[in-house]
């Protein structure tokens, strides 16, 4: 009976017999579906619809992005230089805070970015698993296995990156197996079956998807990642091989009809869902009457950033002031930043000067935690998308995050040629060029400076800086500790009855 309450945690992200509910659902992307309570798998996965009940359910993981309070992307913006955790004060939500200070520990680091990943690989084995034996066509079958491998390798991606020591599990866990001495593995052999599924997924994904399948996985998207995944393990012939597929001519329209959209600032319109620039997005909406109580619980709908990044007792007092949504500060943007943004056409569409908007007299608002009137403005919601629909309108935004897009793969095949060359040069030059940039000459520098510019405050720069090596130096001033920080701590309700092993100097 010892530590039997913990274990209850580790298995409830292995079960895929919680919950089967639907992603983010409206007339603009796939279909929403529901199947609640737990279920046996022997009595399911008989034929088309209700494997596609399980594929949707799996989808469900990549809301984890923007989705809840226990986001990835305002954590891990929290953990780079580029901003602080933010709030109401320096203990408002542990984790967050803990990132940002980097005093996170193996209890204050929460349990969902372990256990919401396993779920969904959780679903996604059983999906693999049970596919075949449906009534089905092979064309059909073939799709959506391809997409649970996808989502399995995105989801195994984001927990490696997370944690670094993992299990690796393909099947299905069952109540009669040892769910509690799982053992962790290389990361060596998770990039292994990252690989795996992405190229055995990719020549069973579509081109193209359009209409209702907005949304879903595509052949474009499985490559991007596949790239990133090498650029990962430093292989960068073969990322730069799956970047070049994607990103075709630069500042043209590859075969899969990706290209750099005109106007930065348009990516950050609330209707513009699925511009050309679009790689793989992932889905919210103001329909899914998203509420208190199950909010974070992966069942809400709506893109959790806008309210958690929006300042603090917002007012309008003139005219020609935003109309924003007074929100909760978290994700305020650090002095460094801002400074290092002057004279780039992007800033004002990155980041929202309120203290400018105060000082001038056309707006004021409640300075939070470690806030110096400077906001991350990609997110921020307006008076104009506050629903009226059911549920808590603060939860229920429906701005779409997008995970993977043009000018960020442009960027990663540069990396990935070295910074040298006449391609690398000619995809930094199509970034820059999109926002009116002059040339400047290629080099690794200058393309982890293009980064940091071109994509503020979409999750990726803590990830960058590790990637490179320049945590311990960039992020010196936060106390990142070198050989610690690169990876998060292991929950501790995640260890305890297992056989599992924290991460060193945690």
């Amino acid at each position: 009976m010892k530590n039997k309450i913990y274990k209850i945690s580790i298995a409830a992200s292995l079960f895929v017999g919680l919950a089967i509910t639907g992603v983010s659902c409206n007339n603009e992307n796939i279909e929403d579906v529901k199947y609640l309570g737990a279920f046996p798998t022997d009595n399911f996965f008989r034929n088309e619809q209700e494997c596609f009940f399980a594929l949707v359910g799996t989808y469900d993981g990549v809301r984890k992005y923007a989705a809840g309070f226990e986001n990835m992307v305002t954590f891990f913006n929290a953990g780079s230089d580029d901003f602080y955790a933010g709030g109401g004060s320096g203990t408002d939500g542990v984790g967050i805070q803990g990132i940002s200070n980097f005093q996170i520990n193996p209890n204050t680091m929460p349990a969902s970015y372990w256990r919401d990943y396993y779920q969904g690989i959780s679903r996604a084995n059983v999906l693999i698993e049970k596919i075949p034996q449906a009534d089905m066509s092979d064309a059909v079958k073939n799709r959506f296995t391809a997409e649970a491998k996808t989502l399995r390798a995105l989801y195994y991606f984001d927990l490696l990156r997370t944690f670094g020591n993992i299990p690796l599990i393909l099947k299905e866990i069952k109540a009669t197996d040892d769910y509690y001495n799982i053992p962790q593995v290389a990361p060596s052999a998770v990039y292994a079956q990252i690989e795996q599924d992405l190229l055995a997924a990719i020549p069973n994904l579509p081109s193209t998807v359009s209409g209702t399948e907005r949304g879903r996985l595509t052949q474009g998207a499985a490559k991007a990642l596949l790239g990133k995944v090498y650029l990962y393990e430093n292989k960068k012939t073969e990322a730069a091989a799956q970047f070049q597929a994607v990103n075709g001519t630069p500042g043209g329209t590859s075969q899969y009809g990706y290209k750099l959209v005109s106007n930065f600032a348009d990516l950050w319109v609330t209707d513009n869902k699925f511009t050309t620039e679009s790689i793989f997005e992932v889905m919210h909406t103001n329909q899914g009457s998203s509420d208190w109580g199950f909010w974070g619980q992966g069942k809400d709908e709506g893109n959790s950033i806008c309210i958690m990044t929006a300042p603090r007792g917002y007012s309008k007092l003139k005219p020609d002031a935003p109309d924003l949504i007074s929100g909760w500060a978290f994700n305020p943007v650090t002095e460094n930043l801002f400074n290092f943004m002057q004279g780039d056409p992007r800033l004002n569409a990155s980041i929202m000067n309120i203290k400018s908007l105060k000082q001038q007299g056309k707006a004021d608002y409640s300075s939070a935690y470690m806030d110096a009137g400077y906001f991350l403005n990609k997110y921020l919601p307006t008076i104009s998308e506050k629903t009226t629909l059911p549920g808590a309108w603060e939860l229920n935004f429906r701005k779409n995050y997008i995970l993977m897009r043009l000018a960020d793969t442009y960027l990663m095949e540069a990396e990935a040629l070295n910074g040298s060359g006449a391609r690398a040069q000619a995809l930094l030059d199509a970034v820059r060029a999109r926002v009116g940039l002059a040339s400047v000459p290629v080099s690794l520098q200058a393309i982890k400076d293009e980064r940091r510019r071109e994509l503020i405050g979409e999750g990726h720069r803590f990830f960058d800086l590790v990637r490179w090596g320049d945590a311990p130096s960039v992020l010196a001033f936060k106390g990142f500790v070198s050989g610690k920080n690169e990876v998060m701590p292991i929950p501790y309700t995640e260890l305890t009855g297992t056989i599992l092993k924290q991460n060193p100097k945690y």
